[in-house]
């Protein structure tokens, strides 16, 4: 491929010389043709077998040679095929040939060179193709007057439509590289904007899973630190914690099945049942689980908390998320304040917000606090919150114990009422 793009732009190097020499000296063929035609129609022109054609033949092919020579540096080309101009004084009316590679010598400057150092060679070709011109206008016979105009007006119109063209050919590259540019831009951004969707994803997952199993597993942890101790001196109770423990492994299962299913790429139904996002009004049974597991927790409500949660008031996410914030504290409280009083609150403040409350007291005496490093679960309730605009405040409480308190605003709802007639 390299190989194929390095031999077209040696074919472009002597395929526009060429080109050039060939159109400009057909053009002096043809001049030569209609003068001899009619001598009238072009005045000073010098015939097939004068030594003046054969010069201004020469001077052609020079230009066509420059401009292939001196590819690579196109200001001196240019300067070097006007210079052609002044010797091209001898054929009068028809030094207009020599013009077309004037032409494509201005073009290649003006889009290779910057705009301070393209003015003094354009300027100077300028002023050689107004020399030449104004000379073969004089030897023509033409007055010194129109031929000066005539110098001006070609010397302009040479140097001028080329640097217009090339104005527009740069322009338009620019467009397309400014383009281009951005269309990375667009692509670095997108896949800037899909990371953080991934990392967002993934935090969302650890979250979702250290919810799920801090919970669980917390339960388990302390039953069976009760069946330790019961399966000598109450089998009975024993028997009763492992069936407890089997069901919170039964249910921190389901949880995790429902997280799998959400996170799968697919319609089909699941198999084992529908899949069930966890909602305000799953906390009562929330803390019966815990109850059961052995910690000592009450829920009191205030406030149509069923409503609510199926009125659209606060939205599934931000359910979710009260929903874990009540877990997470019940297991943070069974793993560090072993023996302490739970109370959970939930309070619907209608047309304002919701607010769901976590206390536990201090530790029972002689349970000291279970050493732990430091963990996720904070972490995850203050990005739960963020994420739903909800506010959550958490600390020490005056009694030694601990409280976590989360706010979620609601949903102005919308009531339609008929005006009187």
């Amino acid at each position: 491929m390299i190989e194929r793009l390095a031999q077209h732009g040696r074919r472009a190097a002597y395929v526009v010389p060429a080109a050039c020499w060939l159109l400009s000296t057909s053009l002096l063929a043809a001049s030569v043709t209609m003068q001899q035609s009619d001598p009238s129609a072009i005045s000073g022109m010098p015939g097939f077998g004068d030594a003046a054609w054969w010069w201004s033949a020469g001077v052609l092919t020079l230009q066509a040679v420059v401009l292939w020579v001196l590819r690579d540096r196109p200001l001196a080309a240019l300067l070097l095929v006007a210079a052609g101009l002044p010797a091209l004084m001898v054929l009068g009316d028809a030094i207009g040939v020599g013009l077309l590679a004037v032409l494509v010598a201005t073009y290649r400057a003006a889009l290779a060179a910057p705009v301070r150092r393209l003015v003094p060679a354009v300027l100077g070709a300028g002023a050689l193709v107004t020399a030449g011109v104004t000379a073969a206008g004089l030897r023509s016979g033409s007055a010194e007057s129109a031929a000066v105009v005539g110098g001006l007006l070609q010397g302009l119109a040479a140097v001028g439509l080329p640097l217009v063209l090339a104005a527009l050919v740069g322009a338009r590259r620019e467009a397309d590289a400014a383009l281009a540019g951005t269309a990375e831009a667009q692509s670095r951004e997108r896949d800037a904007l899909v990371q953080v969707v991934v990392e967002r994803e993934r935090t969302a997952m650890a979250r979702e899973l250290h919810d799920i199993a801090a919970h669980h597993l917390s339960g388990i942890a302390v039953m069976t630190a009760a069946i330790g101790r019961q399966i000598d001196v109450d089998p009975e109770g024993a028997k009763r914690a492992v069936a407890q423990v089997r069901e919170q492994s039964t249910a921190m299962l389901r949880d995790l099945r429902n997280l799998v299913v959400l996170l799968r790429d697919t319609e089909s139904s699941d198999p084992d049942g529908p899949v069930r996002v966890e909602t305000l009004a799953g906390v009562p049974e929330l803390v019966a689980r815990a109850r059961n597991s052995g910690l000592d927790v009450a829920l009191e409500t205030s406030g149509p908390v069923e409503q609510v949660a199926a009125s659209g008031a606060i939205g599934p996410l931000a359910q979710l998320a009260a929903y874990r914030v009540v877990q997470e504290a019940l297991a943070n409280a069974a793993r560090h304040a072993h023996g302490a009083r739970c109370a959970v609150r939930v309070d619907v403040h209608e047309g304002d917000h919701v607010q769901v409350l976590v206390r536990n007291s201090a530790p029972a005496p002689g349970q000291a606090l279970v050493p732990h490093d430091p963990g996720y679960g904070l972490v995850g309730m203050r990005e739960r919150a963020e994420l739903t605009g909800a506010t959550l405040r958490y600390g020490p409480t005056n009694d030694g114990g601990w409280q976590v308190t989360l706010a979620i605003p609601t949903a102005p709802q919308t009531t339609s009422a008929e005006e009187p007639s």
